[in-house]
C-alpha cells in the first residue's frame, strides 16, 4: 500500500515524527455502535498501527440511522468482526483484532491484558460494563477516555472533553460520577453533553438489558466519536 500517498495530507499537517508515533500505537475501543464506530472509523485513517475492537453484538436494521459499520449488507452480522474487516479495507498494514463478546466485570481485564492497548476508548451503554473498563484501565495505568450518553439530544455543539467530575446535566454521567466515587476511582477522562435530553416519542419498550430504548439521530453520535478519537489522535501523536 502507498502509504506515503493515503497519509500525505495528514503528514504535511502534524510531521513525520507524529505519523510514526501513531503507527506504534494500539487503540483498543469498547463498543462498535453509533460512538464506537466512528471512533475506529477515525483512528484508522489517522493512522493507528493497531486498534481492538470489543463488541458482543449484531447489526440490526435500527442501527443504520447513525452507525457508519452499518449497512444493509451487514445486518445480523456480529459489530466487532465486520468493523475489523472494514480497517483492513481502509489501511491493510493495521492490525485489527475483533473480540465478538459482551464485556463483563470478569473479563474486561482479560482483553486489556491480551490486547495490551496505549490507550482505551469506552463507547458502550451498560454502566457495570463501563465501571469494569475503566477500573480495568485504571489498574493497568492504561489511559481510557469514557463516552457519556448521545441519545435524547440534537445539539452536537454542546459536547465536551473534560474530568468526568467536571460534567454535568447528562444523567449517565451523574451515575458513572457517583459509581466511580464509591470506587475509589478518579481522574476519568469523559465526552459529556450539558444538554437537557429529550423525551423519546414512541419508544416505550424496552431493550435486552431491560433499560429504555432512547431515542437518536444521525448526526449526534458520530460527533462524539470523532471527537474521542481526535483527543486520542493528539495525545498519542503527540500534536
Amino acid at each position: 500500500m502507498h502509504t506515503e500517498q493515503w497519509q500525505s495530507r495528514q503528514t504535511a499537517l502534524v510531521g513525520q515524527e507524529a505519523m510514526a508515533r501513531l503507527a506504534r500505537s494500539r487503540v483498543l475501543v469498547f463498543g462498535a455502535g453509533g460512538v464506537g464506530g466512528y471512533i475506529v472509523e477515525a483512528l484508522v485513517r489517522g493512522g493507528v498501527g493497531a486498534i481492538g475492537i470489543v463488541d458482543g453484538d449484531v447489526f440490526a436494521p435500527s442501527n443504520l440511522n447513525r452507525q457508519i459499520i452499518a449497512t444493509l449488507d451487514t445486518i445480523g452480522q456480529p459489530k466487532a468482526s465486520v468493523a475489523a474487516r472494514r480497517i483492513k479495507k481502509i489501511n491493510p498494514d493495521c492490525e485489527a483484532v475483533a473480540f465478538d463478546i459482551f464485556v463483563t466485570a470478569e473479563n474486561a481485564g482479560d482483553v486489556l491484558d491480551v490486547f495490551c492497548p496505549d490507550y482505551v476508548a469506552d463507547a458502550i451503554d451498560t454502566v457495570s460494563c463501563k465501571l469494569a473498563i475503566i477500573a480495568a484501565a485504571k489498574e493497568r495505568g492504561i489511559p481510557i477516555i469514557t463516552s457519556m450518553g448521545t441519545g435524547n439530544k440534537l445539539d452536537p455543539t454542546r459536547f465536551r472533553i473534560t474530568d468526568i467530575a467536571k460534567s454535568s446535566i447528562c444523567p449517565l454521567a451523574k451515575v458513572m460520577r457517583r459509581e466511580l466515587r464509591a470506587r475509589g476511582i478518579t481522574g476519568v477522562e469523559a465526552l459529556w453533553s450539558d444538554e437537557e435530553p429529550r423525551k423519546p416519542q414512541g419508544l416505550e419498550h424496552e431493550n435486552a438489558h431491560g433499560r429504555h430504548v432512547p431515542a437518536s439521530i444521525s448526526y449526534v453520535p458520530p460527533v462524539a466519536g470523532l471527537m474521542i478519537a481526535g483527543h486520542i489522535l493528539r495525545r498519542l501523536g503527540g500534536f
